[in-house]
């Protein structure tokens, strides 16, 4: 079934001034996704001013057609199963709370106390502006969608790195080779980050690209690693989730099923910090072993 959308000559008038100046397809898709536009439709409509521009044509004044044909997600069983605790390498993690779309859990003391000092310790002189994968280039950029300070860390980088990386992989239940770098970030007062998805959008050719090395991102473990004073919740605004930051224990979500569909229910975001500051550690999981762009061109 083709479904039109249609909207304002002022958000068609936003997006060719934002293309034109050099935002990102996925900047502002997210931005629109934040205004609370459903996000097959804002990525239709960012798709047709992307072709239109690309082939010298005018783009679309007020409406853009789309096949609304995609099936609903399909949820299967989580891949971290369904039992009351999980043992992950050297430590036995209770799970507290479950969701089932996306399908969720929140987990307890995944990470110790000195474990989350240390960590935010070696990653404090590294800290740089976050920045979001560019579907056109592939590379690293700066988002106004998201206020926080991150850093990577290289894989097995040091002999905590090398501990939690195991323990994550074990706990998410797929391969230590198919994570992606271990991610720290760091939200200061008002930080936070507008609704997104952690899966990839296939529809630009970075992205595309990746998904053929690597597979889709099929999980995210969020490992809260600091007692915030008021705010920085983790809000599941499609599935009504809201999980409060407790240090040391973490937030499980998956957003991709073995026949590749990605769950929309997935979209999340970061309320801003409202007293003190925010750490996390992030872990992303793909379908198959992870392998950077960088890879590609050895």
């Amino acid at each position: 079934m083709t479904t039109v959308v249609r909207f304002s000559p002022d958000l068609s008038s936003w997006l060719v001034q934002n293309l034109e100046r050099g935002a990102t397809p996925v900047a502002l898709m997210n931005t629109m996704v934040s205004q609370r536009m459903e996000p097959r439709a804002a990525r239709a409509i960012i798709d047709a001013f992307v072709v239109a521009r690309r082939e010298g044509r005018a783009v679309p004044l007020d409406s853009v057609a789309f096949d609304d044909a995609e099936p609903d997600y399909v949820s299967e069983p989580p891949r971290i199963g369904n039992t009351s605790s999980i043992v992950a390498g050297d430590r036995r993690i209770k799970v507290l709370a479950r969701g089932q779309r996306p399908t969720l859990a929140l987990l307890a003391e995944v990470m110790s106390a000195d474990e989350c000092k240390e960590l935010i310790a070696m990653a404090k002189p590294r800290l740089k502006p976050s920045t979001v994968l560019d579907p056109q280039t592939g590379q690293d950029v700066v988002a106004a969608y998201r206020s926080s300070l991150g850093m990577f860390f290289r894989p097995q980088e040091n002999a905590l790195v090398a501990r939690l990386e195991q323990r994550f992989a074990q706990l998410m239940n797929l391969p230590l080779e198919n994570g992606e770098g271990l991610q720290v970030l760091h939200y200061p007062p008002q930080a936070g980050s507008a609704p997104h998805f952690d899966f990839l959008q296939p529809s630009t050719e970075a992205s595309r690209h990746s998904i053929e090395r690597s597979g889709q991102r099929v999980s995210t473990l969020v490992t809260y690693l600091n007692d915030v004073e008021q705010g920085g919740e983790t809000v599941f605004p499609e599935a009504a989730w809201s999980v409060t930051p407790q240090p040391g224990h973490a937030l499980y979500f998956e957003y991709c099923n073995s026949a590749g569909q990605v769950d929309p229910r997935s979209l999340h975001a970061a309320a801003p910090v409202l007293r003190g500051e925010k750490w996390v550690a992030s872990k992303w999981m793909r379908q198959r072993r992870f392998a950077p762009a960088s890879e590609s061109l050895v």
